[in-house]
This record gives structure tokens, C-alpha cells and sequence, in this order.
């Protein structure tokens, strides 16, 4: 058997994801599950809105650019419905550096994009992985 290099590589240059923007659990509970993982993972969260959104960045140097700080989220949020027992969410959100340039990639790829939105602080679109898992994709501003 032949290796062809990673999984998906193709010989022309894609633009790719570079970082794990934020992991965000909903819960029926915010607030208990925050202090849970307040005291058994020792992840000191804030509270962005009392009984709904708690959370925490974890700040770090670039790897490619060691001037510039990079972060990831940590949030715990309320569900806007109730959350049976057997299946909870989690969005897992990617950096990417050109987000109108890897939604155009992926629109070529005949994935579709849900949602796009802009803030203050960033880019942000959403799609579906094969399986209905929901993707958020962000792009920071500088």
C-alpha cells in the first residue's frame, strides 16, 4: 500500500484551518456545570451573563508569529431548549485566517453555509459536517 500524504491533502494550495477558536457546551444547568468544571478541572470561569454564559479564554504566543497572542474559549452556556439526556451539543469552533476565501473553498467542495456573521471581534460562518454536527468557523480581526 502507497502513501499519499495526509488525509484530503490535494497537490494544489487549499487555505486550511490554523486553531481550535473555542469549545462551547450548552447545558440545561450553565451554571452548576461551569462550577463543575470550576472544581474538578480547576478552569476558573467567568460570568459573561448571569445564568446563561460562563467562560474563559486560555492565552498563548503564536507559533508562527511569537509577538502575537492567540486564544481559545472555553464557554458553558444555557440551552435555549432543554437538552434530553442522552444527547448533549458541543460546537467546536476553527480559527481560519481567510474565512471568505475557505467559505468560497468549501462552497466549491458543494458544502453549504449556513450562516455568516461579523462583530466587533471577528468573522464567524457555520456549516454541517456529514454527520449534522454543527461547525463554527471564526476569523478573528486584528
Amino acid at each position: 500500500m502507497s502513501s499519499k500524504g495526509p488525509i484530503g491533502s490535494k497537490s494544489q494550495k487549499r487555505i486550511s484551518v490554523d486553531g481550535i477558536g473555542g469549545v462551547f457546551i450548552y447545558a440545561n444547568d450553565a451554571k452548576t456545570l461551569g462550577q463543575w468544571y470550576a472544581r474538578h478541572f480547576g478552569i476558573k470561569l467567568e460570568t459573561y451573563e448571569e445564568g446563561k454564559v460562563y467562560g474563559t479564554e486560555f492565552r498563548y504566543r503564536s507559533l508562527g508569529d511569537s509577538s502575537r497572542i492567540d486564544s481559545t474559549v472555553f464557554s458553558v452556556s444555557a440551552s435555549k431548549v432543554p437538552l434530553p439526556p442522552e444527547r448533549r451539543e458541543c460546537v467546536i469552533n476553527y480559527r481560519v485566517r481567510d474565512l471568505p476565501g475557505f467559505l468560497d473553498q468549501l462552497k466549491g467542495d458543494g458544502i453549504v453555509v449556513e450562516k455568516t456573521e461579523d462583530f466587533d471581534y471577528g468573522r464567524f460562518a457555520w456549516i454541517k459536517d456529514p454527520e449534522g454536527n454543527r461547525i463554527e468557523l471564526y476569523q478573528p480581526l486584528p
